[in-house]
């Protein structure tokens, strides 16, 4: 027993230092912007969902060192103020701004935005139109993972109604301003667990069964047939809409995941080695909201800055459309 045991913590420890060296040895992030590219973004107003944290903070931070006037949406207003905080601290002190003197450093705007309220997205919009007079780039961020069965203030299910919903009245009630900002662009963050996504169009809300892995996907593979409806809706209006899938990153998306006390130290070990940071995981979002690269592409799907294939379930037109219908009526656009 005793030999077995310390078999398993040699392997154990081999195993953690490999990792440990992958990590340090292994091929790091670089930025897509060099310091010539700063003020690639000035002049531009960028509206970010759940900048607070995560994905959607390490876009910020890169959209404001581009020189971006940057609103950051989010739910939590006392956390987006701090986190915001922290984020004009780092670019005085140029721990992710411009070179030093290089100067142009963007603005950055804190506001509400509920995406699991249609009344609050509603207000936000009217707030928008009231105050922003262009709005060059959309990034749909925001986005709840794998929660337990829970439903919206207006009776969607959780996962559907904040990462489909939400946004999709987001992006409607927002589209007069992009247009009459043109050339602006739109930008959705998917996922690659898509794949394992349905719509069921006889249970959209998941009050007859739920799984929350399902849900999940689900709401995600929406978000591309949402996408792709939007970019034909928009040919010919100098607005373009693309999607992305970040890959695997260290955030708090997945804080309703429980894991075994016991397993955690391996998982944190593993996600450390292997997953993305946050920075890593931004970079397809910062890319398709700034690079001159992908001027006039809309309807796309990207993963590390590069186009990929969709499987088919996703280039449904018919059933995309369908969708949008739907989604008009379950959000009050059309009644």
């Amino acid at each position: 027993m005793a030999v077995a045991t310390a078999a398993a913590l040699l392997a154990a420890l081999g195993g953690a230092l490999w990792l440990a060296a992958r990590r340090f040895v292994g091929p790091r992030v670089q930025r897509l912007h060099g310091s010539g590219t700063l003020g690639l973004m000035h002049g531009k107003t960028v509206l970010i969902t759940g900048a607070n944290s995560g994905l959607g903070r390490a876009t910020a931070a890169e959209l404001l060192r581009l020189g971006a006037r940057v609103i950051m949406g989010c739910r939590d207003r006392v956390r987006a103020e701090e986190a915001a905080g922290q984020l004009r601290r780092e670019l005085q002190a140029g721990e992710s701004g411009p070179d030093p003197g290089a100067g142009g450093a963007g603005e950055l705007v804190v506001r509400e935005l509920d995406l699991a309220s249609l009344r609050s997205v509603r207000a936000f919009c009217q707030e928008m139109l009231q105050e922003e007079p262009r709005l060059d780039v959309l990034i749909n961020n925001a986005g709840i993972f794998q929660c337990p069965y829970m439903k919206t203030e207006d009776g969607f299910e959780m996962q559907f109604g904040v990462n489909h919903l939400g946004h999709f009245l987001l992006t409607n009630l927002l589209l007069g301003l992009l247009k009459s900002s043109a050339p602006s662009r739109i930008v959705v963050v998917s996922s690659k667990l898509y794949k394992y996504g349905d719509i069921n169009f006889e249970d959209l809300n998941s009050e007859q069964s739920y799984d929350k892995s399902f849900c999940y996907s689900r709401s995600k593979l929406a978000n591309i047939l949402f996408t792709r409806e939007l970019a034909r809706r928009l040919e010919g209006t100098n607005v373009t809409v693309n999607v992305l899938h970040p890959g695997i990153t260290r955030t708090n998306l997945g804080r309703h995941i429980h894991i075994p006390l016991l397993v955690k130290p391996l998982f944190n070990l593993v996600s450390w080695a292997f997953f993305k940071t946050p920075v890593e995981g931004a970079q397809t979002s910062i890319y398709l909201a700034s690079s001159p690269k992908v001027e006039g592409v809309s309807g796309r799907y990207f993963g590390d800055c590069k186009e990929e294939e969709l499987l088919p379930k996703a280039m449904d037109e018919s059933v995309a459309r369908k969708l949008w219908d739907i989604s008009e009526v379950m959000v009050g656009i059309v009644k």
